[in-house]
């Protein structure tokens, strides 16, 4: 099978929820496949896989967490992507390697820093306590030169806002003072919704 034959079984397979269970030692076989568009596939993959068989992909973390070592820049973003998902539903899986996903905060890349704070929304979701000493690195993402970057950033303070609005509070007038003169429009609605989920009561 060819490099797009493969990737278009991938796509199927991605829409098939059916068959993921039976089809995780197979998808992660291809973590070493010589494409860096298979592995990526691979990778995302996995993560969604992640969100319906957490514990299946428990022993799967180390090689999935490997490739935010890797210099190709898809790789990094598509291995947080898979990590953010797994420990959505299962936290522990992924817990050795939470502080260490911090770093991508500054990545060199626009869409790995994205990609680190997407990753961390999922986490938040159902994890929420452990970023409470790590507000100001999203708050320093919000401010972010890419216009995709400042566009999720405010994201991560809407998950945090519905559910510890506390850790969003101390940064209401920095969201407030966005929404009324960030260029972006989907930042200044994005700032809005964020505010709005800090403060419903």
């Amino acid at each position: 099978m060819n490099e797009s034959e493969l990737y278009k079984e991938l796509g199927e397979l991605t829409k098939d929820k059916s068959k993921w269970e039976e089809n995780i030692p197979y998808v992660s076989s291809l973590l070493a496949h010589e494409s860096v568009k298979i592995q990526a596939k691979a990778l995302w993959l996995l993560g969604e896989m992640g969100i319906e068989h957490p514990q299946m992909l428990e022993e799967k973390v180390p090689a999935i967490a490997a490739f935010c070592d890797s210099t190709e820049p898809i790789l990094r973003e598509r291995a947080l992507n898979a990590l953010g998902r797994i420990g959505r539903s299962n936290y522990q899986a992924i817990e050795p390697y939470w502080d260490g996903l911090f770093r991508f905060a500054e990545d060199e890349e626009p869409k790995v820093r994205l990609s680190f704070i997407w990753s961390s929304e999922n986490i938040a979701t159902n994890t929420p306590d452990i970023y409470k000493d790590h507000m100001s690195v999203f708050e320093q993402l919000l401010s972010d030169e890419a216009d995709n970057v400042r566009m999720e950033a405010p994201e991560i303070f809407r998950v945090l806002g519905k559910r510890r609005p506390e850790f969003v509070s101390p940064y209401l007038d920095r969201l407030r003072e966005i929404s009324e003169t960030d260029d972006n429009r989907v930042v200044r609605i994005h700032c809005l919704g964020a505010i709005k989920a800090a403060t419903l009561k």
